[in-house]
């Protein structure tokens, strides 16, 4: 119960607001406490000014005389309810009390201070003999000569404003406990509020790591902790779409192996066991070449996306004719249309900038998109390929569009994504473009994607021409993966 945010609360905020309270209730008990006294001792001092009429311009040589009147005056006091009197002798010997008995005899405690007070009266608390808490004021009265003739003492009892301090003081304390509740009952529930909807996601994120991904944590609150729940079923969705991409990629690529696999076993064991006519032959080694090719293809593109994930993927960086790349892409596709029975157009211009880029990454660029635009497009259908300088954006831009099947609307945002394949009838492992997408972003161009379905797609890939000081900066701090390397 007492742990993690518990603790912390009930350490730093439920501790100082108890550190506070106690504090704030001390603070009021002793001022109470001094407003009380303070009260007791002006009574006590108000009626020793008295002392002034009753004695006035005494000047009496002995305290006989003195001890006389002030017992007189102790004897006809009207306020023996509030206060009693107590008539001091010189010697400091109480002899006389306004309610006749008592403390008679008694030394009193305070008349030596009196006697050295500048203003001849002095406070004292303390017990009387009886053991009751007092409080006394004592005056002493002095002749013309300045001889000490004895005192008055003024002397209260402290119970009832002990038991103000008390009864305000219980009050306080009654009121503080009150605040206290109401914040460890407030805290708690705001800190439950916190850790029950935590204790949740750590359980459910728990389960999402163990490859449960159906795990959704129910939100409770519009607030940061509900945004932070929405967070986590969203990345619970989105590890349960990757999860079904990766293995329907996996599925894919297994595929994708066992075909050309299968196909160069076959023709090898055929012609293991016999050799076969010419014809055969050439069909089978035909057909061996071409799978071992597409074989390779496809290790050296899953190689290139396992360097992309890990952050190896490097480029060669140096002055290039683009166009020489772009021919040659074209020409390694053009016999391979020619037999699908499909049209590749190539707008051939005669000149072009020279750009800054890795010629061999960027012809495996325009292999793939000419590539993936010869899949999706029928029979009898049309590629074309164009080139041409953007004058305005400084760049030179490589468009391929076909006529084919073209991309649904909710699927064209998710094509350059890892594992993602929009049709599924279609031979592919889904990560050609998102190897390319990330080699023409690590040129500093683009590669954008227009397709409507059944009408079909287009693929604009920009790169910034040659810079010459950009190419400087790229020599002396290059980038990540980039190894720029002088043109031949």
């Amino acid at each position: 119960m007492f742990k993690g945010i518990n603790k912390r609360w009930l350490i730093n905020t439920f501790g100082v607001v108890l550190a506070i309270i106690i504090l704030l209730v001390v603070t009021l008990s002793v001022a109470i406490h001094s407003l009380c006294y303070t009260t007791v001792e002006a009574a006590l001092r108000s009626r020793s000014n008295e002392l002034s009429v009753v004695f006035p311009d005494y000047t009496a040589e002995s305290t006989d005389s003195f001890l006389t009147a002030a017992s007189l005056y102790a004897a006809d006091f009207d306020h023996k309810d509030e206060m009693e009197i107590e008539v001091v002798n010189a010697a400091g010997r109480v002899v006389t009390t306004s309610t006749g008995f008592g403390a008679q005899d008694e030394i009193a405690p305070d008349f030596a201070d009196a006697v050295k007070a500048e203003d001849n009266a002095i406070r004292y608390v303390g017990r009387a003999p009886s053991g009751e808490k007092i409080m006394a004021v004592t005056r002493v009265i002095r002749n013309l000569q300045g001889t000490e003739l004895g005192a008055v003492r003024y002397v209260s009892s402290l119970r009832n404003a002990d038991g103000r301090v008390l009864l305000y003081t219980l009050i306080a304390s009654a009121v503080g406990l009150l605040i206290i509740a109401v914040v460890a009952l407030s805290g708690h529930y705001f800190i439950r509020s916190i850790t029950k909807p935590v204790q949740q996601m750590t359980e459910t994120a728990r389960r999402i790591a163990q490859g449960d991904f159906s795990a959704k944590i129910d939100k409770t609150y519009d607030d940061e902790i509900g945004e932070l729940c929405d967070s986590i079923n969203d990345m619970a969705k989105e590890l349960d779409a990757n999860e079904k991409l990766k293995n329907d990629f996996i599925s894919r690529v297994s595929h994708e192996l066992r075909t050309p696999l299968t196909a160069i076993k076959g023709w090898a064991e055929t012609m293991q066991y016999g050799v076969p006519d010419r014809i055969t032959l050439e069909k089978g080694m035909s057909v061996i070449v071409k799978e071992s090719s597409r074989l390779t293809s496809l290790v050296e593109e899953l190689l290139d996306f396992s360097k992309l994930q890990s952050g190896r993927l490097t480029m060669q960086m140096a002055r290039m004719d683009i166009l020489a790349e772009i021919d040659e892409a074209v020409y390694m596709l053009k016999e391979r249309a020619l037999s699908e029975g499909k049209h590749l157009l190539y707008d051939d211009p005669e000149d072009m900038p020279i750009i800054y880029g890795d010629r061999n990454r960027l012809k495996q660029v325009f292999l793939n998109i000419i590539d993936n635009a010869l899949k999706y497009t029928p029979e009898g259908g049309m590629i074309g390929v164009q080139v041409y300088e953007d004058f305005k954006d400084h760049t030179v831009k490589v468009v391929v569009a076909d006529n084919g099947c073209g991309i649904n609307a909710e699927d064209l945002p998710k094509v350059k994504d890892k594992f993602y394949k929009a049709n599924q009838k279609i031979n592919g492992s889904g990560i050609g473009l998102a190897v390319a997408d990330e080699i023409i972003k690590m040129h500093k161009g683009t590669l954008d994607i227009e397709s409507s379905p059944e009408v079909g797609t287009t693929v604009t890939i920009t790169i910034p021409i040659f810079n010459e000081a950009a190419a400087l900066d790229d020599d002396t701090q290059p980038l990540g993966g980039i190894t720029p390397t002088t043109a031949p």
